[in-house]
């Protein structure tokens, strides 16, 4: 398995934005487990939870009705917007990806997907050929009636924030290499993996109207942008002013226990009762306790908006970074969900994957675990657990720019 760095860091301790290695020194943790802690390490309420479920019940499926997953499925649902009232539990994002691709299909009775290039939908054989990246993807056979579309991308894509273009592309894609009807779009709404990429101006809405006319199901992959990670809403496709027809979510579902959930219509979730279906382990009695009280304490804690506010203050302490260091080629995302993509050169956009790299360690060395992405390597992820301050959004800017000055 790769590790992170060089000189791998070995993490035994941890409590709420705090990482601890096995010699007591402490990390700021900016990368929140992959984006997977949501309310803090070893969150008290959360191990709360966890522990009195342990105490009563561990495991039974689904094959008996229990009290956890169906206040949990209530919980959950009572937060979705329209007529998303039905959840299906696994314990991945690529389950629920998985899951979600084949109801597209069941229900629409069309193969072709669309998906962006630069996007991640998962490592299963299925989800690897939704992503986009050759970094994330194995020499076999994958990716069946699958088409990807150009990227959106504002400061890197093909048409820059011109939405119609992009639109135009997915039309194009459609009349040459589908029969015109389609499955489904898949769709992040902020690209994690592929580099904290948010779309141009306008593109959801009108990729949706260009995929519902062909017959296909808006599919909004909320594994990273969830639970109130963006700040500006609940969910991340709230921000694009849309509601899919399902909605994948995992990682900070659970605060790093494994749980994920794909959220439908009943019409399109009626689909799979044409055959058996279930998840051995989806929604058992211990992760359905800790995923209500995950969403318990966004609530009670007022996470949504801690990460608007310390998101947009670590955002503005970027671009000021940015005003400094001509290294820095974009500042970009929001909440804190935020990237910061370095250059060569900010005319021709070369990837600076070297001292990126080098910048990376180096915060290692100041006390500072970042995310790292991008298909170029290029562009830092931070991505932190959401109870992070203003103070510490202070301490990451201030080690950057130390970071940055040694270049």
């Amino acid at each position: 398995m790769p590790h992170f760095y060089k000189k791998p860091v070995m993490i035994t301790d941890g409590h709420m934005q705090w990482l601890y290695d096995e010699k007591g020194r402490r990390y700021l943790d900016v990368f929140g487990g992959i984006v997977t802690v949501s309310v803090g390490h070893s969150h008290p309420a959360i191990n709360k939870a966890a522990q009195e479920q342990l105490a009563r019940l561990q495991h039974t499926t689904c094959i008996y009705l229990n009290d956890q997953i169906s206040m949990y499925a209530k919980e959950l649902a009572d937060r979705m917007p329209g007529n998303l009232k039905v959840c299906y539990f696994v314990n991945s994002g690529s389950e629920a990806n998985d899951m979600a691709l084949l109801m597209s299909r069941l229900y629409t009775g069309n193969s072709d997907v669309m998906a962006l290039r630069n996007g991640y939908h998962g490592m299963s054989n299925a989800t690897m050929g939704m992503t986009a990246m050759h970094t994330w993807k194995y020499p076999v056979a994958q990716g069946q009636s699958v088409h990807h579309a150009m990227n959106p991308d504002p400061y890197r894509g093909a048409f820059g924030n011109d939405a119609d273009a992009y639109v135009r592309d997915m039309r194009d894609i459609i009349n040459a290499s589908t029969s015109g009807n389609m499955a489904a779009f898949f769709h992040e709404s902020i690209q994690g993996v592929g580099g904290s990429i948010e779309y141009a101006d306008g593109f959801i809405p009108k990729a949706y109207e260009l995929i519902r006319e062909h017959g296909g199901l808006c599919i909004a992959d909320e594994v990273q942008t969830g639970f109130g990670r963006t700040g500006t809403n609940y969910w991340g496709f709230q921000n694009h002013g849309v509601i899919p027809d399902i909605v994948t979510m995992a990682k900070g579902i659970g605060n790093g226990f494994p749980l994920a959930a794909v959220v439908t219509t009943p019409e399109i979730a009626q689909t799979l009762s044409q055959r058996l279906h279930f998840n051995t382990y989806g929604g058992n009695p211990i992760v359905s306790a800790v995923g209500r009280a995950v969403l318990r304490t966004i609530d009670d804690e007022n996470l949504q908006e801690n990460c608007a506010v310390v998101g947009g203050h670590l955002k503005q302490r970027l671009l000021q970074l940015k005003d400094k260091h001509d290294i820095i080629g974009d500042v970009r995302g929001r909440g804190l969900m935020l990237g910061v993509e370095l250059v060569t050169d900010r005319t021709t956009k070369e990837p600076a994957t070297a001292e990126t790299a080098h910048v990376f360690e180096r915060l290692r060395d100041l006390g500072v675990l970042i995310g790292k992405g991008g298909i170029h390597g290029n562009m830092f992820r931070t991505k932190p657990p959401m109870c992070f301050t203003k103070e510490d959004a202070d301490f990451v800017a201030d080690a950057m720019d130390h970071a940055l000055a040694e270049l």
